[in-house]
């Protein structure tokens, strides 16, 4: 039910307060005045047509979104304008996604209640902009490709294992199709054909973006130079911290990267009670995986020596116990986006073993 605008008195026009219910198609929206009275309650289609409109009807307004799929584009589109836009953390709103009456309606009152009680309450995020979230969407269509290959060579071998062919083990990804290819009987080829081409078209598209990347991460975001400077960090991890951060003065110090990323424990804390819990795995997870893959490299037996080394070898410890292995890896993952924001932050070259003064 939709309750369009009604006569009220003059408010200035900064104090009103939208709340905005993002969905596919439509968003539910929920005006509230400088006294907290809902001025308007509707719904408007997911066009930057309506958007505009709606800011042409309340300008200088604050509107409340929840991140989402469609939360970068249009605050990009209402802060242009001339909307504040502030988009709220939805893992921190439990107030709206645990409500036994949930709706679209009721999602867009509670944002708005919320964000002009206290917008703090929100644990409100700050979207990329349009171009970095446009390079980054390379990374995602990398990321995809990958997961794609790695999905159609892992149905070559299922399928052919219940045939009782074996495929050599310790091919590569990036050789994989040929190799197959090459290795299996006319008969064997045929039935599962498509999906070795597959497995070739994704690693030649994946060697023509790799090129595409790297040419710009040395053109547009030279920061990424010095991390390659860390043994087990390419290109893309380099390339990925940047466009994930955006900027190296987001964070004060080095080490608040670390909660950002998803890489240090929860915190259960209750009088005497204060639990060990796994990490938060918040923020950008594409990232965190690509850290964690560096950090098993430094780790690994080919890791050259260093402080990253040391540091998690000492958490390791000589038991070899799969946990503390685990705990090392995240660790190390996090001590690397440390020391690559430091590297950042001072433009300074990487020092595998810094000198103490």
């Amino acid at each position: 039910m939709s309750k369009t605008p009604t006569k009220h008195r003059k408010t200035n026009a900064a104090s009103i307060t939208i709340g905005v219910d993002l969905g596919d198609r439509k968003h539910a929206i929920c005006v509230l005045d400088d006294r907290g009275k809902i001025v308007q309650e509707d719904s408007i289609s997911n066009t930057r047509e309506a958007l505009s409109k709606l800011a042409e009807q309340y300008p200088a307004a604050t509107a409340i979104i929840e991140t989402g799929t469609h939360s970068p584009w249009i605050s990009w589109h209402l802060e242009a304008c001339g909307l504040k836009v502030l988009v709220a953390n939805a893992r921190k709103l439990r107030a709206i996604y645990q409500n036994d009456r949930k709706c679209d309606r009721y999602d867009a009152m509670m944002l708005a209640r919320i964000g002009r009680m206290d917008p703090k309450l929100l644990a409100p995020i700050r979207h990329r902009s349009e171009r970095c979230q446009r390079d980054q969407a390379l990374l995602k269509t990398r990321c995809s490709l990958v997961r794609t290959r790695v999905s159609a060579i892992n149905s070559v071998r299922f399928i052919l294992k219940s045939l009782g062919v074996q495929l050599p083990a310790g091919w590569s990804s990036a050789s994989f199709g040929t190799k197959a290819r090459a290795h299996l009987s006319k008969e064997d080829r045929r039935l599962i054909n498509p999906l070795i081409e597959l497995a070739i078209v994704c690693t030649e598209e994946l060697k023509l973006l790799d090129k595409e990347l790297d040419q710009l991460a040395r053109k547009r975001y030279p920061e990424t130079q010095r991390f390659q400077q860390i043994p087990g960090v390419g290109p893309i991890t380099a390339l990925a911290f940047v466009l994930t951060l955006e900027s190296k003065v987001r964070f004060a110090k080095a080490r608040d990267v670390g909660p950002f990323l998803g890489l240090t424990p929860k915190r259960d804390q209750s009088g005497q009670s204060d639990k060990h819990q796994r990490i938060s795995k918040a923020g950008n997870s594409y990232l965190r995986t690509l850290l964690v893959s560096c950090a098993q490299y430094i780790l690994g037996p080919f890791g050259p020596p260093g402080q990253l080394r040391e540091a998690g070898m000492r958490i390791a410890g000589e038991t070899g116990h799969r946990i503390d292995k685990k705990r090392a890896v995240v660790a190390t993952a996090r001590k690397l986006a440390v020391t690559m924001l430091a590297l950042w932050k001072t433009d300074q070259d990487y020092q595998p073993m810094p000198q103490s003064v």
